[in-house]
């Protein structure tokens, strides 16, 4: 990186700062990262804009500071960065450095979830369930989850798994309940698991056959 970052490359600058957050070949230092981040950040480079705001928001090398993690993710996310939307949608749901909106959060929800990141989509499926800043619409919460869960998303997994389960926005199918909810449960979700214990002496032997079968046979599609 380093003659790429004597040219002043802002990708090779990002990516150095990126080295000394992770340790990686360097010893691990914030405020070199920062120092990095922050000149390939003033070429406008979106990464680099969003990592700084990780850095405030988690008080790593510099003091946390919301309003500055804030002011960073919306630079990156005027880019299109899928992150640094997914990030405000977060803090607006949750009133971090700004006043709690949801229909704020689902706004930025929903562009990250439009550039397919799954974290957006999981949680934007969980704002359709709940009516969190749209109306309640389990179809939509459905539709989100299963993109979320189709990229092997364990939270998006669990949810559609008890959608199925109870027949919300979808044809109650304890087999597609089952098969999601294993997913999820096989990457350690533990309301995955309780769910399956809690439901499952209500299917058939042929039921629990067919979803272990669809389980094993499950590819993540992204």
């Amino acid at each position: 990186y380093r003659l790429a970052v004597a040219q002043g490359s802002a990708e090779a600058q990002s990516n150095l700062g990126v080295l000394y957050e992770e340790g990686r070949g360097v010893p691990q230092n914030y405020a070199e990262a920062l120092r990095w981040y922050r000149l390939a950040a003033a070429q406008g480079a979106a990464s680099a804009q969003y990592n700084i705001g990780v850095l405030y928001e988690e008080g790593r090398g510099v003091l946390q500071d919301f309003a500055e993690a804030l002011r960073w993710f919306r630079l990156a996310a005027a880019q299109g960065n899928d992150e640094a939307q997914f990030n405000l949608g977060v803090m607006h749901a949750s009133g971090m450095g700004v006043p709690q909106d949801d229909k704020e959060a689902v706004r930025w929800y929903r562009l990250a979830a439009e550039q397919e990141y799954a974290n957006a989509q999981a949680n934007l499926g969980v704002m359709y369930n709940l009516g969190k800043g749209v109306p309640k619409d389990y179809k939509e919460a459905v539709r989100w989850s299963r993109l979320a869960a189709d990229q092997g998303y364990a939270l998006a997994q669990a949810n559609l798994g008890v959608m199925y389960w109870k027949g919300m926005g979808v044809k109650q199918d304890y087999v597609q309940a089952c098969l999601w909810l294993s997913l999820a449960a096989a990457q350690g979700n533990k309301g995955a698991s309780d769910a399956l214990d809690s439901f499952a002496h209500k299917m058939t032997p042929a039921q629990i056959a067919e979803a272990q079968k669809l389980a094993r046979e499950w590819k993540p599609k992204k």
